[in-house]
């Protein structure tokens, strides 16, 4: 049965996973994951990790991406998503769902829920999607207070605390560097600035701090399409695709029922769909079928009296 209904590795090893990644020298790559069975296609396709987006489990839900999901919601598509893989997963959750006891319970939901690191932000409630204009900034104060918090409450030392800033676009980079020191030495693992724009910009701030550092490679938004290598050389660490395979899979998705809508059938869209066996071997039916036969396999034989069936 290993490996079949949740993946055998341990949320620790995940952990140290994250954790040795993040020294390793080679940039650690984290596609988001709408759900669990895209997260068993990223690890099948060699990625580093597994990241899950809030902007996407708001639009999941038919929620813009201004706070509304609870921590109940997060965690537990969190939980979802990392109970199939053997990658560390690293989550969304937001501005902590409060103040600043909030963001220390947060932490202990996560690690209960097999997560491997989360990240929060520096933005006033109610949230707006990092790459839209309109944001507002707490006090570094007390986005330090709520870090404290967070790392006060993680039990396994090897959980990621992961703070992101979103000072740049409101305040400029050298304000978001500052911010970034400060949280930094309130105990985060790794900053994330938010809606850099170029290049050099991201080289300006990998210059000016002295951690991990987690790149947003959005689409659509205000940073530039930096590839994965050139973000190494610049010295990050880490980089998120955050929305990109629900933008893929609603493109597609949105396609093919126009297309039924218009010609009443779905017969030209066959070879732009997952083949069903293609589903089944990543889902691993083969296995699972094997496992039952192993299980129910047995007969009954003539009655004996006993009225009990011999299990063979």
């Amino acid at each position: 049965m290993s490996g079949l209904i949740a993946a055998d590795t341990p949320a620790s090893t995940k952990r140290a996973a994250f954790r040795a990644g993040l020294t390793s020298g080679t940039i650690q790559q984290f596609p988001g994951a709408f759900n669990p069975l895209t997260a068993k296609l990223i690890q099948e396709i060699g990625f580093e990790g597994v990241y899950v987006s809030g902007a996407v489990l708001s639009a999941d839900l038919g929620l813009p991406d201004i706070g509304l999901t609870t921590l109940t919601e997060v965690s537990g598509r969190g939980q979802q998503i990392a109970r199939v893989t053997d990658l560390p997963v690293l989550i969304d959750a937001d501005t902590g769902f409060g103040e600043p006891m909030s963001a220390a319970r947060t932490v202990t939901v996560m690690e209960d829920a097999g997560i491997a690191g989360l990240h929060l932000e520096d933005q006033v409630n109610p949230k707006r999607c990092g790459h839209l204009d309109g944001k507002a900034v707490v006090p570094t104060g007390e986005m330090v207070r709520r870090l404290r918090a967070a790392v006060s409450a993680r039990r396994d030392p090897d959980f990621v605390i992961c703070a992101r800033t979103d000072a740049a676009g409101i305040d400029g980079v050298d304000a978001a560097i500052e911010r970034a020191k400060a949280y930094a030495d309130a105990g985060a693992d790794l900053i994330f600035t938010e809606a850099l724009h170029t290049e050099a910009e991201f080289e300006k701030f990998r210059a000016a701090v002295d951690v991990p550092l987690l790149a947003n490679m959005t689409e659509f938004g205000k940073s530039e399409l930096v590839p994965a290598k050139t973000l190494e050389q610049i010295g990050y660490n880490a980089v998120i695709y955050p929305v990109t395979t629900l933008r893929l899979a609603m493109f597609a998705a949105e396609q093919g029922l126009r297309e039924i809508a218009e010609t009443g059938t779905q017969a030209g869209l066959l070879d732009r769909m997952q083949h069903r066996s293609r589903l089944y071997e990543l889902l691993d039916y083969e296995r699972y079928n094997e496992f039952d036969s192993g299980i129910f396999n047995f007969t009954l034989r003539a009655d004996t009296g006993q009225g009990k069936g011999q299990q063979r």
